[in-house]
């Protein structure tokens, strides 16, 4: 055998498979914990129904099998098929031996005997048949063109451990055109490389390599494309791992396990086709997974897609709560039975739902005062008193939208057209007015420094609410593009048995934007995030040097220095609030300019963290304005005390 009978792809150098799969075959096809699947060049599949003793080869991209080979085997798990059709597979412990059925004449003859079932089989290019013996912690070869039916090690001691020459329950193996053998040590949890001629193994992923980026769990599978990039099956982490030129990364199954199209349960073996498409044997939900290789992630590597392969949407940039969420939700169960991650987002929500209610509360009954909306200050701190309270409001809904519309795969398009095109932006309005309200309190007080004793309060009010008044007209505007390029995306996972059954319900948010759009969009982000923090610290800036010149004028025992250090000393709450706030706030700037491609699910805790933390800005108005403040705290003491006396009559 000149050349390989299997697919080895030659992939782009950002290649992206669709996420959510398509069952090729399920448990009536099957049956129960199907352990592999091998794919030739002419993208015939094969598979074995264990319970039923058969091989199953689907020929043509056939719907059902086209052929199906009987023999006695028991508990076969590893098949291998050669250029000519003839296909080699493990006889079953009880046989002890490996069995080859000759496509020409459909008879079965012994090619190898083997004293422990072979948990994989491979031949390579010269001829060479190796058995993956998992339960003598050793890999055996056998030439085929020789008489002598008997075998030699490969690799292995025949006695388990983690040294470099042994193995620990061997399972998939691969042998490329160098002859190099690839293993996928089982319990070492690790991928061993032994090259030809040589006992003693390198690891070259997982548990003691020495690029340990990510941990595998009990990988069974291991796949080289034409690349020599692998494709490890790891099989207690529940996901396949793909090791580029300069990282290791999951490409399928990268959330919890289940039975969704999106996840995998015990995966042990997967395949390519001869377009990249990858084929899964998911034992422990008893089917055969397809993936599909999304050509546009090497046509447009920057961008990233979903959706099916003939139904496909292009994500743009910025990271919201659904895709942080999206794939740590279990569809159609409660929230009791949902991930730790899920719980602890309500609870967070909930928390802070509440620390803003509580803020805005007592921020209103600190402005409602009337003495203190003389000037324009109070009244735009009693304005932002509201539009706090209406953000995390908003903040509330957006994150039970999101959670009930992922949990309920069966609500009506309609409400999620409503729900995408208006929440997230009227979020931003109320975060955005709420942003620069605060930028207005710390200008007007600039102001106030500045012309002293001629600051003409009534002036102050009359500004005050044409700006409270016309700001959200003014941002609305600057946002208007959003809500106009917001659109539904849905993609249907039909049963491949059955066209016209709908197994799966895929509903994502979008947004597409020009470039021209895209640009601006980013600016207005910018706007919005900047301007009001250069208002306040500029504000703070002038209003402690200013206060430091009128005095160093004053009080000339103390030069213009002394007296800006005073000041600093005074009014460094003025400097330190908006420099925290804008820290705050430069998350969800960030989270705004991601990439659509981002792994989110390689580490939610993260990005839903930032999330969270980029909204806390809205809760702090009292502690930012009314806590460093002694008028201000009079003021609510005062308030409490007349509030108490209204209930207690």
């Amino acid at each position: 055998m000149l050349t390989s009978s299997f697919n080895q792809p030659k992939l782009c150098l950002t290649p992206a498979w669709n996420p959510f799969g398509i069952t090729f075959a399920n448990e009536t096809t099957v049956g129960f914990y199907p352990c592999v699947i091998f794919i030739d060049i002419n993208n015939t599949v094969y598979t074995v129904n264990d319970e039923k003793k058969r091989i199953l080869i689907w020929i043509n991209n056939s719907i059902n099998p086209n052929k199906i080979i009987s023999d006695k085997f028991i508990d076969s798990n590893s098949i291998f098929v050669t250029n000519n059709g003839d296909i080699y597979y493990h006889n079953g412990v009880g046989n002890s031996r490996v069995d080859k059925w000759i496509s020409d004449t459909n008879t079965f003859v012994n090619v190898m005997n083997v004293d422990a079932p072979c948990s994989d089989l491979f031949i390579d290019i010269n001829d060479i048949l190796y058995c993956s013996m998992s339960l003598r912690d050793k890999i055996v070869k056998r030439w085929l063109n020789d008489s002598e039916i008997i075998s030699t090690t490969a690799a292995g001691t025949n006695i388990s451990g983690s040294g470099s020459d042994q193995l620990n329950n061997p399972r998939g193996i691969f042998v490329d055109v160098n002859f190099d053998l690839y293993v996928a040590d089982c319990y070492n949890h690790r991928i061993q490389l032994f090259k030809h001629g040589e006992l003693n193994g390198t690891t070259i992923a997982g548990k003691g390599s020495l690029n340990n980026i990510i941990s595998l769990n009990a990988p069974s599978g291991v796949v080289l494309d034409a690349d020599k990039y692998l494709f490890i099956v790891d099989s207690g982490n529940f996901r396949i791992i793909r090791s580029g030129s300069n990282d290791i990364r999951c490409i399928i199954g990268c959330d919890n396990a289940g039975s969704q199209s999106h996840q995998l349960y015990y995966p042990t073996s997967l395949s390519f086709d001869s377009h990249g498409n990858i084929f899964i044997a998911d034992s422990f939900n008893n089917r055969i997974q397809k993936f599909d290789f999304l050509s546009n992630s090497c046509v447009n590597p920057d961008k990233c897609v979903i959706g099916g392969s003939c139904n496909v949407q292009t994500k743009g940039i910025g990271i919201t709560l659904d895709d942080i969420l999206r794939y740590e939700i279990n569809r159609n169960v409660t929230l009791k039975n949902q991930p730790l991650l899920v719980k602890m987002s309500v609870a967070l929500t909930i928390i802070m739902f509440l620390l803003g209610l509580i803020n805005s509360i007592l921020s209103l009954l600190t402005f409602q005062n009337a003495n203190l909306r003389k000037v324009g200050c109070g009244i735009y701190l009693l304005a932002s008193s509201i539009t706090s309270l209406l953000t995390i409001s908003m903040f509330t809904i957006n994150f039970w939208f999101v959670l009930l519309t992922q949990m309920n795969s069966l609500i009506n398009l309609s409400i999620h057209r409503v729900g995408c095109i208006a929440i997230e932006p009227l979020l931003k309005l109320f975060l955005y007015f709420d942003t620069w309200l605060n930028a207005c309190v710390a200008t007007e007080r600039a102001i106030h420094v500045y012309q002293g004793v001629h600051f003409n309060k009534e002036k102050s009010k009359r500004l005050a609410r044409w700006i409270i008044f016309i700001l959200p007209l003014c941002i609305t505007a600057t946002i208007i593009h959003e809500p106009l390029h917001r659109n539904i995306f849905e993609h249907r996972v039909k049963d491949d048995m059955d066209k016209t059954k709908i197994i799966e319900r895929n509903i994502w948010c979008v947004i597409n934007y020009s470039h021209a759009v895209q640009d601006y969009n980013i600016a207005i982000l910018f706007v919005h995030l900047i301007g009001p923090f250069i208002a306040n610290l500029f504000s703070a800036l002038f209003i402690i040097f200013g206060t430091a010149r009128q005095r160093s004028l004053a009080q000339t025992s103390q030069n213009y220095i002394a007296h800006i250090r005073a000041q600093l000393r005074e009014h460094k709450q003025l400097v330190i609030s908006p420099a925290i706030l804008l820290i705050l706030s430069m998350l969800r700037l960030i989270i705004s300019l991601l990439s659509g491609c981002v792994k989110v699910h390689d580490n939610p805790w993260l990005y839903l963290c930032a999330y969270f933390i980029s909204f806390t800005p809205s809760i702090l108005v009292f502690v930012v304005f009314v806590v460093p403040s002694k008028l201000y705290k009079k003021t609510l003491k005062e308030s409490l005390t007349t509030w108490q006396r209204r209930i207690r009559r």
